[in-house]
């Protein structure tokens, strides 16, 4: 048999969020934090006439779209760098710090991938727990060692949806070393309202060691085209190009994402239709006496311990998907009122079983 790195014994794959069918045919995909909406009719359009050019290779610089985003943000244009999702360039990060012996710590529960990728990027996780359902700042700082290269912080965060603030962030920053990446990963910020919530590019700005990750694969209903970009100084932002494999972002991609910007202002009335349910979702919840951490993304989260796998199967039965982490809880992700309505009258059906 050939012989392959000894991590893809231990390595579990990706779980991508699934679909179900009720008995009665009903189907409801609430378990991958995808916007219910399809791309807007600019966007399409854009993507139509583009796909007349697909026997050609994309631009691997990905020069407009590069430039759209940087006067979007108003950065230089080489601090601006891409891959296939923000997954991808959180990926391409670890790239960049991976060598026998290096930490990169991130809080625990977080983003699924981070240990994955770490895993796989030949580096050492420290995770550290949650409270509160949320990050745990002061442990993270004191978990930094001179083996630390790189920081996740992902907010809001994924799956809880809660997000750390402007004065406990700004703390965190001061205390972590000139040099150890901070890496912010606001792949939900299009949907925070909490005004305390900072934006990290006014952190990154005057912080050389601080980027930051964004999608438009959430908001900008973009998944299934697989474009996230960095914002990042220089030196950041060029060692992330140097690991990206050529032509990652395709050109249908590159299309429909500078199309999106253009029709960025009605894309974002969509959002705030995600976030009015997001409300009443959660509201709703809080009324059957569920738990329900305040949250700034596209999606819930119920802390159900043992019985997550149950939950998970009772929404499954009425046709709705959700995201099972036992044995933590389950993430729901916002979809149309329909859908949504769906979920809760499961939610209340397993809380009074």
């Amino acid at each position: 048999m050939p012989r392959f790195r000894t991590i893809l014994d231990t390595v579990p794959a990706y779980k991508p969020g699934r679909a179900v069918v009720s008995a009665d045919g009903r189907s409801y995909k609430l378990s991958s934090n995808e916007t219910p909406y399809e791309p807007l009719p600019s966007v399409v359009e854009a993507l139509a006439v583009g796909a007349r050019e697909v026997h050609r290779y994309p631009d691997p610089a990905a020069v407009r779209l590069t430039e759209a985003l940087a006067a979007r943000y108003d950065v230089p244009t080489s601090h601006v760098a891409l891959g296939a999702g923000s997954v991808t360039v959180a990926q391409q990060l670890l790239q960049t710090v991976g060598e026998p012996g290096v930490e990169v710590v991130y809080a625990w529960r977080s983003f699924e991938a981070y240990p994955l990728l770490s895993d796989l990027a030949g580096v050492t996780s420290v995770r550290v727990p949650l409270v509160d359902e949320t990050h745990d700042l002061d442990a993270m700082a004191a978990a930094i060692t001179d083996r630390t290269r790189l920081v996740f912080v992902c907010n809001p965060n994924n799956p809880t949806g809660t997000a750390v603030r402007r004065a406990e962030l700004e703390a965190f920053l001061d205390r972590v070393p000139e040099n150890v990446l901070i890496v912010l990963d606001e792949a939900y910020r299009e949907y925070v309202r909490d005004a305390d919530v900072p934006d990290g590019l006014t952190f990154y700005r005057d912080r050389p060691n601080v980027a930051v990750l964004r999608t438009f694969s959430k908001a900008y209903g973009l998944a299934g085209l697989r474009v996230g970009y960095l914002i990042g100084h220089e030196p950041v932002a060029a060692a992330v190009r140097k690991v990206m494999v050529p032509f990652a972002v395709n050109s249908l991609a590159q299309i429909a994402a500078i199309a999106s910007l253009k029709a960025e202002a009605e894309l974002l009335e969509r959002v705030d239709t995600v976030v009015k349910e997001r409300t009443r979702v959660r509201e709703a919840l809080l009324a059957q006496g569920w738990e329900v951490p305040p949250t700034e993304a596209n999606f819930v989260w119920l802390r159900l311990g043992e019985d997550t796998t149950a939950f998970a199967e009772r929404c499954a039965a009425d046709g709705v998907a959700v995201r099972p982490y036992p044995p933590d809880g389950a993430r729901i992700s916002i979809g149309t009122p329909e859908a949504n309505d769906t979920f809760l009258n499961a939610a209340a059906a397993f809380k009074s079983r």
